[in-house]
């Protein structure tokens, strides 16, 4: 039994984490309730599901809330979040009978948008279906209640088959499963990008296999712009976070391959010129000693001259004999202060002088950062180029203060209040890169992320290394917190703003 734990312990370590797309577009999917009244009675009631396009506004298929728009004033739109503890009141806001698409607006929550994806699809790629399949509800529902209850939204995965044309309207053809009640619902990418809305599915009648369609981005895109509704589209193809990663770990391998090699040209460089520097300053050192040694052996002929003189003018009573001594004690005195002042020689300092030293920039002031998407991963996101001011010590724009990530770099937490997104915001100095991690969570975890941010204590800017210190820990039980897979990775290149 052992033996068994320990596989299994060793198979879950084996199996890389990943980032969940699929549910961090689950967040921004909702269930759509249609209730007919009449005469205070209840005569109708449909369901359906749609995608939000933004914090108050929904897209659904004309056909779910096709008796809301005949009949306005008897026919009631219920909107279902998938998380949370409530269920608010629609409005039909714009309606397109031949796309089959409407549009809804909500008030009393803000839910998390969706992103489309505005690029090609391919053939046999992997797609996914979310929803609320009637039958699933009409499994599970105990009560009409069941039905007003936020729960998270059903998944099914197929192929993209090919494009269609159904009645006028260009269709995706697809093989996820889907059922009535996943009209409205988003058919997604393996990055949780929206690539149709689900409308329709054939039936697969005596062994027939049956297809979904789900109504394609130009035709979304078109209602969404006639109704002057803007959304988020990304047209850079799906790579997973873990290609990403894994591309990142490449690159940086391949980065300091080029900067060991780099190092090691320049250090043998630096070596070069450091032998040539100490071979130039020995040659000069040595003329100069043969100069001073020269000028201290002349000196001291001439002062033993002097010296010799001054004895023969004392022979001779001749009082000169005193300038002569004391001029030839000059010269010897000076004879031997040339010598002890020959220059020495010190190959370290010449070495020294030689490499000279260089001190890195720490890109301080105003920088205007510009997105690398090469480098990037992006889902939802619509980058723009950023403007930041550097201050050193950890403050962003003069207001933010963010800790030492221990590789060099600078790093800050951000838990805002009013979104269902954690962002870890890097910048390395050295390389005047800023980067923007996103982890897009449900509610649970935004709540624990919350309770965990109320301990960062540091709003503003400070110079102080412990309180430094102490937002480093706080932002790393908050890391913890998070799960294994970011959902999303901003690189921008920063340069000095002009």
């Amino acid at each position: 039994m052992r033996l068994i734990f320990a596989l299994l312990a060793l198979l879950t370590l084996a199996t890389p984490a990943h980032a969940d797309d699929i549910s961090a577009a689950g967040r921004g999917v909702v269930r759509i309730v249609t209730i007919a009244v009449a005469d205070d009675e209840v005569v109708g009631f449909g369901h359906g599901s749609g995608l939000a396009v933004s914090p108050t506004r929904i897209l659904t298929n004309a056909h779910v809330v096709e008796l809301a728009a005949r009949y306005p004033g008897n026919v009631v739109i219920g909107v279902v979040p998938s998380q949370g503890d409530k269920s608010v009141q629609g409005k039909l806001v714009a309606v397109d009978a031949e796309r089959d698409l409407a549009l809804i607006e909500v008030t009393g929550v803000r839910l998390s948008p969706v992103a489309f994806y505005s690029g090609p699809a391919n053939e046999g790629e992997a797609l996914y279906a979310l929803g609320y399949p009637g039958n699933v509800d009409l499994a599970t529902a105990r009560s009409s209640a069941d039905f007003i209850t936020p729960t998270s939204p059903v998944r099914s995965q197929g192929v993209f088959s090919g494009r269609r044309s159904l009645m006028g309207t260009e269709m995706l053809l697809h093989t996820a499963s889907i059922a009535r009640g996943n009209s409205g619902g988003p058919l997604l990418d393996r990055c949780g990008r929206v690539v149709g809305v689900n409308s329709a599915l054939t039936r697969g009648d005596e062994g027939d296999a049956s297809f979904a369609f789900a109504i394609a981005f130009s035709e979304v895109a078109t209602f969404l712009r006639e109704a002057k509704q803007p959304f988020a589209s990304v047209a850079t193809p799906c790579q997973t976070m873990e290609e990403r990663l894994a591309a990142d770990r490449a690159a940086d391998e391949d980065a300091r391959f080029a900067s060991d090699a780099q190092a090691r040209a320049a250090a043998e460089k630096a070596r070069e010129a450091q032998a040539l520097a100490v071979a130039e300053a020995r040659a000069a050192n040595e003329v100069a000693r043969e100069n001073f040694m020269a000028g201290a052996a002349v000196a001291l002929v001439f002062g033993a001259l002097a010296l010799g003189g001054a004895g023969l003018l004392v022979s001779k009573g001749d009082p000169r004999w005193r300038y002569a001594a004391g001029g030839g004690g000059a010269l010897m005195l000076g004879a031997v202060a040339l010598f002890a002042m020959r220059p020495t020689f010190d190959a370290a300092a010449v070495r020294a002088a030689a490499a000279g030293g260089t001190k890195a920039s720490d890109a301080i002031g105003p920088l205007v950062c510009s997105f690398v998407p090469e480098r990037s991963r992006v889902t939802v996101s619509t980058p723009e180029p950023t403007a930041l001011a550097w201050g050193g010590d950890g403050c962003m724009n003069g207001r933010t203060q963010y800790a030492e990530d221990g590789r060099g770099g600078w790093q800050r937490v951000l838990v805002p209040d009013g979104e269902a997104t954690v962002s870890i915001l890097d910048y390395r100095p050295d390389e005047r890169t800023y980067t923007q991690t996103r982890y897009f969570l449900d509610d649970a975890r935004m709540t624990e992320a919350r309770r965990l941010r109320q301990g960062v204590a540091i709003k503003a800017c400070t110079s102080e290394a412990a309180a430094r210190a102490n937002l480093a820990g706080q932002q790393s039980a908050i890391r913890a917190a998070l799960p294994p897979v970011p959902n999303e990775k901003l690189v921008y290149s920063c340069k000095p703003a002009d």
